[in-house]
C-alpha cells in the first residue's frame, strides 16, 4: 500500500484510501475488530492518503456499530480526513450515515445504484436522495436540488431497467406527478 501510494503521489495524484467491511465481513464470522480498522486507516493516512473512507461494504452496520468505529478511528485520524461509505442492504444506510457524527464526506449513489461484487447479497450504496432528504430535514444546507436529483434517479433507473432504490426519490417523483395531474 505505501509503495503504491508513494508512486501515485510522485506522479502528482491524490490518493484516497478505503477500509472495507468495517463492522463485519462476508467471509469471516463475527464482527470486525474496530482497532484493526483504526490501525489500517492510520497506516493509509501515514502513507500519504488525503482521506480514508470507512466502508460498511455489506450493509450490516447499525448506528451504534458505525458510531463505535468512527470514535475508535478518530483516536488516530482526524475526522476531517474520513469519509463514510454505507450500503443499504438491511435498510440502515441513512441512519448509519447520520450516526457517523462529524464525517462530512459521504459516498452515496443516485437511485441507490451499485452493489458489491465480492459480497454476496450486498445491495447498492445508500441512495443520495435518501441522505439528502435526511440532511435537509435536519437543517443542513447541501446546495443540492433534491427534486432535480430525484428526477435523475428515476430516469437513470428506468434507463438501466431496474427499480429505483431511493425511497425519498421515489416519493418525491410520485408527489410531483400527483401535483401535476391535479393542476
Amino acid at each position: 500500500m505505501a509503495l503504491t501510494t508513494e508512486k501515485a503521489l510522485a506522479l502528482g495524484l491524490k490518493v484516497r484510501g478505503s477500509v472495507s467491511c468495517i463492522v463485519g465481513s462476508p467471509f469471516e464470522r463475527g464482527i470486525t475488530d474496530k482497532k484493526l480498522v483504526r490501525e489500517m486507516a492510520k497506516k493509509m493516512i501515514d502513507a500519504g492518503c488525503y482521506s480514508v473512507a470507512l466502508g460498511d461494504t455489506i450493509g450490516i452496520g447499525n448506528p451504534a456499530s458505525i458510531q463505535a468505529v468512527v470514535e475508535e478511528v478518530s483516536k488516530d485520524v482526524d475526522v476531517a480526513k474520513l469519509a463514510i461509505h454505507c450500503h443499504d442492504t438491511y435498510g440502515g444506510g441513512v441512519a448509519n450515515v447520520v450516526a457517523a457524527a462529524g464525517i462530512r464526506t459521504v459516498d452515496s449513489s443516485v437511485g441507490g445504484l451499485g452493489g458489491c461484487p465480492f459480497a454476496p447479497g450486498a445491495t447498492g450504496n445508500v441512495a443520495t436522495e435518501d441522505i439528502l432528504f435526511a440532511l435537509h430535514g435536519m437543517g443542513y444546507e447541501t446546495g443540492v436540488d433534491l427534486d432535480a436529483l430525484s428526477d435523475i434517479g428515476s430516469w437513470i433507473s428506468a434507463e438501466l431497467g431496474r427499480s429505483n432504490a431511493s425511497r425519498a426519490g421515489n416519493a418525491l417523483v410520485k408527489s410531483k406527478a400527483r401535483l401535476a395531474a391535479m393542476a
